[in-house]
């Protein structure tokens, strides 16, 4: 099993070319990546589910828009070494922007370094919201984004294990239905299936979730019709 991003799922791809892989937490269009040949027919031996994380940037923002409705002007942080943010970023999320009247500001960030410099840049623009893309120097420092924001009084959003670390929403694929879908993969595979004649599964499961607490701590009274929405308020 290769469980994260692009780069996990091609290494063991890399490794092996005979045993299966069962893939799951991608957010990377796995075709388009050329870790498999389509959806339907995989065609090698990698196989599994991907999240198509990237493609929610749109709904994510109009999520973030709703729940504050004074919103313009949105920090964006990215890590422009990473091509799947380049994509969400510079191609995805300037459309669904202009749609919602929204002015992104764009904050680059490579390594742990550059969060200091940025979060102090960041202050004097004073922007109305946050917007943290997936990439691994956003995960490895979720804690740290989410107490900066706490600290600005800063609406943000991402996906889920920002929220868990204090921020205060987001929208994506379950993730734990994700992986139960890896159990149905392994049994197929070890009864004889072949991994190139699975269909590759894509999410029919999202989640929205709404820290409340992280909404009280920053003075945000989030609309009744919005949390009806969500599936999990954390308190």
């Amino acid at each position: 099993m290769a469980a994260g991003g692009t780069g996990i799922i091609q290494a063991a791809k890399n490794a092996t070319k005979t045993i299966p892989i069962v893939m799951t937490g991608g957010g990377t269009d796995p075709v388009e990546a050329g870790l498999i040949e389509s959806l339907a027919r995989p065609g090698g031996n990698v196989t599994g589910t991907t999240t198509l994380a990237r493609e929610l940037a749109g709904k994510r923002l109009e999520l973030l828009k709703e729940a504050v409705t004074r919103l313009v002007r949105v920090a964006v942080l990215y890590d422009p070494a990473n091509k799947n943010d380049i994509v969400e970023v510079k191609e995805l999320l300037p459309a669904d922007a202009r749609a919602l009247k929204l002015t992104p500001q764009h904050w680059e960030v490579r390594t742990s370094e550059d969060f200091d410099r940025v979060f102090a840049a960041m202050g004097k623009q004073r922007p109305d919201g946050l917007y943290v893309t997936g990439s691994p120097p956003m995960g490895a420092n979720r804690k740290r984004i989410a107490d900066f924001a706490l600290k600005s009084r800063l609406p943000s959003v991402s996906n889920r294990t920002y929220v868990d670390a204090g921020g205060l929403m987001s929208y994506g694929p379950d993730l734990a239905e994700s992986y139960r879908r890896v159990a149905y993969y392994v049994d197929r595979i070890i009864r004889g299936a072949k991994p190139a004649d699975l269909p590759v599964e894509q999410p029919t499961k999202f989640e929205f979730v709404i820290n409340l607490k992280t909404a009280t701590q920053i003075g945000l009274t989030i609309p009744p019709e919005v949390l009806a929405r969500a599936n999990r308020l954390i308190k």
